[in-house]
């Protein structure tokens, strides 16, 4: 038996997810395209329109605010650069945080060589940021924030109210972007009432498939398409959109939505269990209090972050060290280095994230297997 504990790099697909896959790339009329003008264009381009309705009332928006795309990443870059490269008269400062997805900083790295500013505000040891250094940075020329709803390598999570007010009382007209990657399907999102103008969601995060995301941008926002063709998706996003990869993901997160509070709960419960357990055997809690519980960062001490995670994996457990992302590079996490942990404890750390599938059982065999790893190599 493997025990996954990498959901925050992706998750198994459900098992629904995969037969309405293949019943859709079986069916004799269920793979047209939703541009074409026959019988078979019209029933995915009816299936489309089923899934927009069904992801914007659970997200809370209008259907004509949400657009798909390939993954997050193309989402995060289509609302950093698509905003500022349509509104330049908005401002040439942009602000955001060094702990961001490197869907992002890549993004503002473009944007500061273009001759944005680019305010990194500094995270503290809870990896949020300081909020007193954003309500001196915004001013008339800041055009865009971005920031991260729940952090991937930490699961901190964004004091996203705080920010918006600071944002109302300095500059109602600076936008702000959300990553939400990480928290879709494990947070209650509301879009119409969070206060967030664009926001961006992959759908591999939450049991759906790889190669779909999905970008809400707020009626009356404009945004430069990043993808030009066809026309499809109001122009904003060309090309021939996946009707089974929408309907994929409209089931995807019509479940991971359905008993979220109930999850959560639980997951708080197992997680905190899981976290005492490894204090006892002297390993460090990297991951914030209050932070989100599917993800928890930890160090072990004598033992560097690759040397677990395959000892790890010997025993048929699976995890990660930093972001997926970042994982080939072998590089210590940009995380936790600007949350002020030591270079040599984050050198040590590794990634346990969750889903709302993992056990309590499955957390007890990992913590059997963490004092069997330690009892045979330790000095």
């Amino acid at each position: 038996m493997s025990i996954y504990l990498d959901n925050s790099a992706t998750t198994k697909p459900l098992p629904e997810v995969a037969r309405l896959v293949y019943e859709s790339l079986s069916g004799e009329e269920t793979f047209g395209n939703p541009g074409s003008l026959h019988r078979l264009g019209v029933l995915a381009e009816k299936d489309l329109n089923e899934s927009s309705e069904n992801i914007s009332r659970i997200l809370s928006c209008k259907k004509e605010e949400i657009y798909f795309t390939s993954c997050g990443s193309e989402s995060v870059n289509t609302s950093i650069l698509g905003y500022v490269h349509q509104n330049p008269r908005a401002g040439k400062k942009i602000i955001s945080t060094k702990t961001e997805h490197k869907a992002s900083l890549e993004s503002l790295e473009k944007l500061a060589k273009e001759g944005y500013e680019i305010c990194y505000i500094p995270v503290d040891a809870s990896g949020k940021p300081d909020l007193n250094r954003l309500s001196r940075e915004i001013n008339e020329n800041t055009a865009l924030l971005t920031f991260t709803h729940v952090n991937n390598e930490t699961g901190a999570i964004l004091p996203l109210a705080e920010i918006i007010e600071i944002r109302n009382k300095k500059n109602r007209n600076t936008k702000i972007h959300l990553d939400c990657v990480q928290s879709l399907g494990k947070l209650p999102i509301a879009l119409s009432r969070m206060g967030v103008d664009m926001a961006s969601f992959s759908g591999h995060k939450i049991h759906a498939l790889k190669g779909f995301g999905l970008l809400y941008i707020k009626s009356g926002v404009r945004v430069a398409p990043l993808i030009l063709g066809g026309g499809q998706q109001r122009g904003m996003r060309s090309g021939t959109q996946s009707a089974y990869l929408a309907s994929a993901f409209a089931l995807a997160l019509e479940k991971a939505t359905e008993s979220i509070d109930d999850n959560l709960s639980k997951m708080q419960m197992i997680r905190d269990d899981f976290a005492s357990q490894l204090q006892d055997l002297g390993i460090q809690i990297l991951s914030p209090e209050g932070s989100l519980p599917y993800v928890l960062n930890v160090a072990f001490p004598s033992f560097q972050s690759e040397t677990m995670l395959h000892c790890l994996e010997e025993k048929d457990i699976f995890v990660s060290t930093v972001s997926a992302c970042s994982s080939k590079s072998k590089k210590v996490s940009y995380v936790l280095t600007e949350m002020g942990i030591r270079r040599e404890i984050a050198a040590n750390a590794v990634r346990f994230s969750f889903s709302r599938f993992t056990t309590a059982e499955e957390l007890k065999m990992t913590i059997d297997a963490i004092k069997e790893i330690y009892e045979k190599y330790k000095v």
